[in-house]
């Protein structure tokens, strides 16, 4: 058996071959399970059909809810530390395809200043970098009556009273078993505010389920949020939630990242970027010359290219795995299996970056998917603050 410390998956470092299942032990959350996946709403998505989703807290109140027609919500955040790339921006497709389909109500949190807690990144930078952000979230299309968007910091007034309740329930030493010992106070006070995040749905529309889809690496922030829900001090159920696999790096195995040195291939990228980041740097799992590859075939389980359009840029299940099989008996190459990956994704970054285009200034757009003061004035007094209160927006 591998040892205990061969692999760190945190919130805030990824490090190491990641064996999933044992993930499931060490985080105590379930594998989801074919029945599960068969409520989502037809056809289902890629990303549940493939086990990309692969694990789940308490899911199914959402899906029942869902299949219902009642209320259900799910809550999907960005930390606004750089430029989206296309690891960012599947789980916000995952939430659009789910309002589609029943009606999901969307909150969208942004972290700004959790990054600026944790980034070697000044204030301005960050304020930048979520702008931008922003305009990509925008560019997918999310209904705006049944879309909600939150910054930390433009948003404090409703934020920071939620988060001042909750930070009572949470104990230093809760955060310092969760997270580690924090590099600053900000970070301390940190996951009150996540908190605030995934109840605020309950607490502007009443109690429902509300579900979380994340990667694995993030379940501690939902693991901290259910523990302050199950003391039922406020009228609001534990967030459930649906966790993810990695999108590979461009260089192999391990999570595609904006903040080091690997390669990615951003929501801004061009065609000829696109193709260029996959020609130059896709790791391949074919072999080394194109008559051993014929002989011996490839291993889709580790090629790049591959593994992209098995987690979302190749929606028929029947074309993933005639790929699969052709790449194994080597009648397809790593190059044409490249060449497929850069042309699925470079389409998929056009059609995004069409509708951002057409986007107007970010106050005009943003303004339709901000909490009403009714909403705002909801969540505070669910906390617990008389209406009267001194906040206001």
């Amino acid at each position: 058996m591998p040892a205990e410390d061969d692999f760190t998956v945190t919130p805030y470092a990824v490090e190491g071959d990641i064996d999933y299942d044992r993930l499931l032990d060490k985080f105590g959350a379930d594998a989801l399970t074919d029945e599960q996946k068969a409520k989502f709403p037809d056809p289902g998505h890629p990303l549940v059909r493939r086990n990309i989703f692969y694990a789940e807290r308490d899911v199914d109140p959402f899906l029942d809810a869902a299949n219902d027609g009642k209320t259900h919500s799910i809550v999907t955040g960005r930390g606004p530390s750089g430029p989206m790339h296309i690891g960012h921006i599947f789980p916000f497709y995952f939430a659009k395809y789910l309002q589609d389909q029943t009606g999901t109500l969307v909150y969208i949190p942004f972290s700004d200043d959790e990054k600026y807690f944790l980034k070697d990144e000044s204030l301005g930078e960050i304020s930048d970098y979520t702008r931008e952000n922003l305009f990509d979230i925008l560019a997918v299309g999310f209904d705006p009556e049944r879309t909600r968007i939150i910054v930390d910091t433009a948003d404090a007034d409703v934020v920071y009273p939620l988060a001042v309740a909750f930070a009572k329930e949470v104990t230093q030493s809760t955060v310092d078993s969760t997270y580690g010992e924090p590099e600053n106070i900000g970070l301390s006070f940190y996951p009150a505010v996540q908190a605030a995040h995934l109840l605020l749905p309950q607490l502007v529309e009443g109690r429902h389920p509300t579900l979380v889809p994340i990667a694995v690496d993030q379940d501690p922030h939902v693991r901290v949020c259910r523990d302050i829900a199950a003391k039922e001090r406020y009228d609001v159920a534990k967030p459930g939630a649906l966790l993810s696999k990695f999108l590979p790096s461009l260089e192999g195995p391990g999570k595609m990242s904006t903040s080091d040195d690997a390669p990615s291939i951003h929501l801004s990228d061009d065609r000829e970027a696109v193709f260029d980041k996959i020609r130059t740097h896709a790791y391949s799992g074919g072999q080394t010359s194109r008559e051993e590859h014929r002989e011996q075939g490839g291993n889709p389980e580790v090629d790049v290219s591959y593994q992209f359009l098995y987690y979302f840029f190749e929606e028929r299940d029947e074309r993933v795995e005639q790929l699969a099989r052709e790449y194994r008996t080597g009648s397809l190459l790593s190059g044409e299996l490249k060449e497929m990956a850069a042309e699925n994704i470079a389409t998929f970054l056009e059609a995004h970056q069409e509708r951002r285009r057409a986007l107007g200034s970010l106050e005009d757009e943003l303004e339709q998917f901000r909490l009403t003061e009714s909403e705002r004035q909801a969540a505070r007094r669910r906390t617990g603050y008389l209406e009267s209160s001194l906040v206001q927006r």
